[in-house]
């Protein structure tokens, strides 16, 4: 099985690859990788198992920050969860890398107000 770092390493690649325009919504982002979502996740979503959940967005949109700053506010962040993201892997054709560029794309996306046509687009464009 891929480790934690050689998925880390992966993710952050596929972040660079992704627009700078979208890439710029998120601000000073962190990617971290964990095997499996917290139980605290799940339930706040509404989620029963833990292979439903690939990943999450933790943070304020840019929108929604103040022009001063804040201070005691923790950085956004992206969770990528190992273990359901590789199954989910081993039920397509998708490459990892493009599992987690789709990921990536969506848990960003959504956060800031795209449209599933709109992170489409962002997901099929070749940089």
């Amino acid at each position: 099985m891929i480790s934690l770092d050689t998925f880390a390493r992966i993710a952050r690649e596929e972040y660079e690859r992704l627009p700078q325009e979208f890439r710029a919504l998120t601000g000073e982002i962190q990617i971290r990788v964990a095997d499996w979502p917290t139980d605290e996740a799940l339930d706040e979503l509404g989620l029963e198992h833990p292979l439903d959940l690939l990943g999450l967005f933790e943070g304020v949109g840019l929108t929604e920050g103040s022009a001063f700053g804040e201070t005691g506010r923790l950085p956004n962040r992206i969770w990528l969860y190992r273990r359901p993201i590789l199954a989910f892997r081993e039920e397509g054709d998708d490459t990892l890398e493009a599992v987690i560029r789709h990921v990536l794309i969506h848990e960003i996306g959504h956060h800031f107000g795209l449209s599933d046509d709109d992170m489409y687009a962002i997901d099929d464009a070749e940089d």
